[in-house]
């Protein structure tokens, strides 16, 4: 089975939110959502950057202003864990949008159980499960496990679409909200036409 695109974020990254809100409308293929430590990445965009070009590209856009939680950054560890318990259960893209419009929708930071756990019941995860879920080994290391695989593809900041070659290579990667574009002209070459 070829491996399909991958859209890799950080909860606690801004410009991932941006780029979350609109990935499934410009790719022409569904992307696989997969939550990665972004302090482990090389290049970890500055916030106060990110917050810049967050704010720039939702007025452009005509979209509502950024809230921002205090703090930014936030640290994003139980929150990824988290995203990462949805993953394996099936409900990354409804766990992480909802967790993403809590964070920079809503102004709330996600080192808070209490916002994480308001951002699973928006996507129907118990309480007690999500929490208990983030405590599992299988989850750590599969947190873990999807870091190392995106250092590993060269992911060097979040957001970032990696997108698989047709033969053995090591594939193409598009970071940041400005490129999902062009990996979605990358995935068009690979859609077959009917």
């Amino acid at each position: 089975m070829d491996p399909q695109p991958a859209f890799y974020f950080d909860l606690a990254s801004p410009e991932s939110y941006l780029s979350a809100e609109r990935i499934m409308t410009l790719l022409p293929v569904a992307a696989e959502w997969i939550p990665i430590r972004g302090s482990q990445l090389p290049a970890l965009g500055d916030a106060a950057e990110q917050k810049q070009l967050v704010e720039a590209l939702a007025d452009a856009r005509s979209l509502q202003t950024p809230r921002w939680p205090s703090p930014l950054p936030f640290d994003s560890e139980q929150a990824m864990l988290a995203a990462t318990y949805a993953k394996q259960i099936g409900r990354t893209v409804p766990f992480a949008l909802a967790a993403f419009r809590q964070a920079y929708a809503g102004g709330r930071s996600l080192d808070n159980d209490d916002n994480i756990v308001i951002a699973g019941s928006a996507c129907e995860m118990h309480p007690a499960a999500l929490l208990k879920g983030c405590e599992l080994r299988t989850v750590r290391d599969g947190l873990s496990n999807a870091t190392d695989l995106a250092i590993e593809r060269g992911v060097r900041d979040v957001p970032a679409v990696w997108v698989p070659d047709e033969g053995d290579g090591p594939g193409q990667l598009f970071h940041g909200d400005d490129q999902l574009e062009a990996a979605a002209a990358a995935l068009s070459g690979q859609v077959p036409t009917q």
